[in-house]
C-alpha cells in the first residue's frame, strides 16, 4: 500500500501506512520532507524510505530539485552522478560536492585522487597537509610542486618548530612572510639582516618587531626609526619624550593621531622655550581654545593668525571676541569682522565696517542677516539691523544689496529708492510689479519718464500702466500732455496729439487732487489746447474742399494769444505760405514767409517750409534767395529723426 502511495502521490495515506508498519525513521523523514514546496520532492523522500531509488531519482528530476538529487546521489554512493549533477545543474554546491568526494576517497585510501578533489574544492591548503602529515616526504614534494605561498608558510612554520631554521628561512622567503623572516633573523642574532629586510619591504609588522628588538638593546635612534616605519607613532613619541629627542618628537607628532599630538604638546608645554611647538600641536589636534590661550600668553601673533583661520560659528564666542579684539588692535579689520560675525556679534561687526569704511560683501551681509524665526533677536531689532546694513550698502554704492536688505526688513519704499539709484530698469519694473504698492508704482513711473521713452514703446506702456495702478491720474494726465507735445514737436502729428490731450483731459477730470481750483485751471488749459488743435486739424482737412476758408481759419488761429502752447505758429504760417504759393499770390506768400522769419529763428525755417517752396516764392517776386546751409542741414537731420522715430510714434496712438 505504501508503495502504491508513491505512484498515486497520496502522502496522507502513506503516513498511515508507515505508522502501521512501525517505520518510525520513514515517518520522521516524510514529516521533514513536507517543508519542501514541491510535492514530487516530498514523494521522492517517501520513495527513498521505501527503497524505491529509481522512482525517487525520477521524481527529483521531474521537479528539477537538483540539489536534493545531488544529496541523493552522494547518499547512495553514486559519486560520478553527483559530480555530474553539481557541474551541470547545481553549481552552488559544486565545491561542497568535490570536498565530500575527496573525504570519501581519503577514507577509502585513494590519497592521490583525493588530492585532486581537495584542490578542486579549494581546501587543499589545510586538508592536504593534514592528510599527508604521516608522510613528510610526500608532503614536502607536494608543497614544492604547488608553489603556493600559504603552503610554503605552513611548511616553514613546521620546519621552524623542528628547529630547522635555515630551511624555514628559505620557505619564509618564498612565501614572502617578511615578519617571520625578521623574527627568525632576530632570534638568530642577525639583526643587521633583519633591518635590511624591514627597510626594503616596509612591512609594518616586521618593522614593529625589529623596533622592539632595538628598544630592548637601548638603540633608541633605530627603535624610533622602525617604530615610525611601522606607523606606531605613539611608541616612537614615547621614546622621544623619554630621551629628549625634541626635533624628532615634533615631526612624529605631526604625523600621528590627535591624541598623540596632545601628549606631545603637553610635553612641549612643560618646556617653556618650546611653546611655539605646543601651540602648533594643540592647533593641529583641534584644541583651538588651548592653542589660543597659549598663543595669547606667549604673544605668538603669527600663530594667532593661523589659528583664527580655523575658527567658525561652533567656536567659543568669548574666544572669537578675544581674537577679534586682537585683530582690531593690529589693524586687521576684515579678519576682525569675520570673527565678530562668527561670534554672532552683528552690531559690533556692522559698526566696525562703518567706522573703518569696510566694504560689505554679499557673504558678510548674508551672515549678518538673522532669520525671522530666530530667538536671538526680536523682530524689531532684526529689522533695525537689516536697515542699518542696507544704509551702509547705500553709502558704499552697493544698491542691489541695499535693495535686498531693505526688502528683507519690510521697507519696500527704501528698497525701491535704492533700486532707482542703481539704474537697473529691468529690475525696477519687476520690483514695482511684485511690490504692488501705490507709492512704488508712482516712483517707478517717474523714473521711467526720465528715460528715452519716446524710442521705446515698452517703457511708454509701463509708465501708463504704473500710473494707472498707482491711481496717480493727475501724473498720468501730465504724461499724456507730454506725449501730445512730442507728437507736435517731433512728428507734427496733430491728430495723435489731440488723442493724447483727450486722454489727459479724461484722466485729470477723474483725478482727486488736493487743490480743486488748480485742477479746474489745468482742465481749462487742456480744453483750450484741445480746441486750438482741433481747429487746426479741421482747417487742414477743409483745404481740399474750400481752400480760402481753410486759409481764413488759419489766419484766425494766428490771432489767438495762446496759440504756441498748443499749435506751433510755424506750422500755421507754413500752411499759409503753401496755400498762397499754389494760388500764385507770391506777395502774400512772401509776407507770411517774412513773418515766419521774424517769429522763428532762421535755423529752424526749413523745418516748417521746404527749400523748394522758399525758392518758388522768391522766384515769383524776382528776389534772390540767401541760402543757409545750416538750416538745410537741420531740416535734413529732423527728417531723419522723424523717419527713425516714426515706428515709436505709432505706439502712442491715442485717437
Amino acid at each position: 500500500m505504501a508503495c502504491m502511495c508513491v505512484k498515486t502521490q497520496r502522502l496522507d495515506v502513506a503516513k498511515v501506512c508507515l505508522g502501521n508498519m512501525g517505520h518510525a525513521r520513514g515517518a520522521k523523514a516524510l514529516r521533514e520532507a513536507e517543508r519542501e514546496p514541491e510535492k514530487e520532492a516530498q514523494v521522492a523522500m517517501l520513495a527513498i524510505q521505501l527503497g524505491m531509488l529509481e522512482e525517487a531519482e525520477q521524481l527529483y528530476k521531474q521537479c528539477k530539485r537538483y540539489d536534493l538529487l545531488n544529496k541523493f546521489y552522494q547518499a547512495s554512493d553514486q559519486w560520478q552522478k553527483a559530480i555530474e549533477a553539481a557541474e551541470g545543474h547545481d553549481r552552488v554546491h559544486l565545491r561542497t560536492t568535490y570536498y565530500n568526494y575527496a573525504k570519501h576517497l581519503e577514507a577509502t585510501g585513494k590519497h592521490t585522487l583525493a588530492l585532486n578533489y581537495y584542490e578542486k574544492s579549494d581546501t587543499h591548503r589545510f586538508e592536504v597537509p593534514r592528510m599527508l602529515s604521516e608522510d613528510l616526504h610526500a608532503l614536502e614534494c607536494y608543497v614544492n610542486k604547488m608553489k603556493d605561498k600559504t603552503l610554503w608558510k605552513w611548511w616553514a612554520q613546521y620546519l621552524e618548530s623542528q628547529a630547522d631554521m635555515e630551511a624555514a628561512l628559505k620557505y619564509y622567503e618564498l612565501a614572502q612572510d617578511y615578519f617571520s623572516l625578521v623574527r627568525v633573523y632576530c632570534f638568530q642574532g642577525n639583526i643587521q639582516k633583519a633591518a635590511e629586510i624591514a627597510n626594503e619591504t616596509g612591512n609594518w609588522a616586521a618593522s614593529y618587531h625589529l623596533a622592539r628588538q632595538y628598544e630592548s638593546q637601548d638603540d633608541i635612534k633605530q627603535a624610533v626609526h622602525f617604530y615610525t616605519r611601522a606607523q606606531a607613532f605613539n611608541n616612537a613619541i614615547r621614546l622621544c619624550k623619554d630621551n629628549n629627542l625634541d626635533d624628532q618628537l615634533m615631526n612624529l607628532a605631526l604625523l600621528s593621531s590627535p591624541e598623540d599630538m596632545v601628549e606631545a604638546a603637553r610635553y612641549y608645554e612643560s618646556h617653556l622655550e618650546q611653546m611655539d611647538r605646543a601651540v602648533m600641536l594643540y592647533h593641529k589636534a583641534g584644541h583651538l581654545s588651548k592653542a589660543l590661550e597659549l598663543a595669547f600668553a606667549t604673544q605668538q601673533f603669527a600663530a594667532l593668525q593661523l589659528i583664527a583661520e580655523d575658527l567658525d560659528e561652533k567656536s567659543d564666542p568669548a574666544l572669537l571676541a578675544r581674537c577679534s579684539d586682537f585683530f582690531i588692535e593690529h589693524a586687521q579689520y576684515e579678519k576682525a569682522v569675520e570673527l565678530l560675525l562668527a561670534a554672532k556679534k552683528y552690531w559690533d561687526a556692522l559698526q566696525l565696517c562703518l567706522t573703518q569704511n569696510l566694504t560689505i560683501t554679499e557673504e558678510m551681509a548674508e551672515k549678518m542677516t538673522i532669520s525671522k524665526d530666530s530667538a536671538k533677536l526680536s523682530e524689531e531689532s532684526r529689522r533695525e539691523l537689516l536697515e542699518q546694513i542696507a544704509d551702509c550698502c547705500m553709502r558704499q554704492g552697493n544698491y542691489h544689496m541695499a535693495t535686498k536688505k531693505y526688502t528683507q526688513a519690510g521697507n519696500k519704499l527704501k528698497a525701491m529708492r535704492a533700486l532707482l539709484k542703481s539704474g537697473d530698469t529691468e529690475k525696477i519694473v519687476f520690483f514695482a510689479g511684485v511690490s504692488r504698492q501705490r507709492e512704488i508704482y508712482i516712483m517707478a513711473a517717474n523714473y521711467l519718464q526720465s528715460l528715452d521713452w519716446r524710442k521705446d514703446p515698452e517703457i511708454m506702456k509701463n509708465i501708463i500702466s504704473f500710473y494707472t495702478k498707482g491711481r496717480a491720474l493727475d501724473l498720468l494726465a501730465g504724461f499724456y500732455d507730454a506725449c501730445a507735445q512730442v507728437e507736435v514737436d517731433e512728428y507734427q502729428n496733430y491728430e495723435k496729439a489731440l488723442g493724447a490731450l483727450t486722454e489727459a483731459y479724461k484722466c485729470l477730470s477723474k483725478a482727486k487732487t488736493r487743490s480743486p481750483v488748480e485742477q479746474e485751471n489745468k482742465l481749462a488749459l487742456l480744453q483750450s489746447k484741445m480746441a486750438l488743435v482741433k481747429r487746426f486739424i479741421q482747417a487742414r482737412r477743409l483745404y481740399s474742399e474750400d481752400a480760402k476758408e481753410a486759409a481764413r481759419q488759419c489766419e484766425l488761429l494766428l490771432s489767438e494769444p495762446d496759440l504756441d502752447g498748443a499749435v506751433r505758429s510755424g506750422d500755421v504760417l507754413g500752411f499759409l505760405v503753401e496755400h498762397h504759393l499754389q494760388a500764385q499770390e507770391f506777395q502774400m506768400a512772401y509776407r507770411y514767409l517774412e513773418e515766419m522769419r521774424g517769429k522763428i529763428p532762421c535755423v529752424n525755417l526749413n523745418y516748417y517750409v521746404s527749400q523748394q517752396t522758399v525758392e518758388a516764392v522768391h522766384r515769383g517776386l524776382g528776389i534772390p534767395v540767401s541760402r543757409n546751409p545750416g538750416s538745410a542741414r537741420v531740416r535734413h537731420n529732423s527728417m531723419e529723426d522723424k523717419g527713425a522715430e516714426d515706428e515709436v510714434a505709432d505706439e502712442a496712438d491715442f485717437s
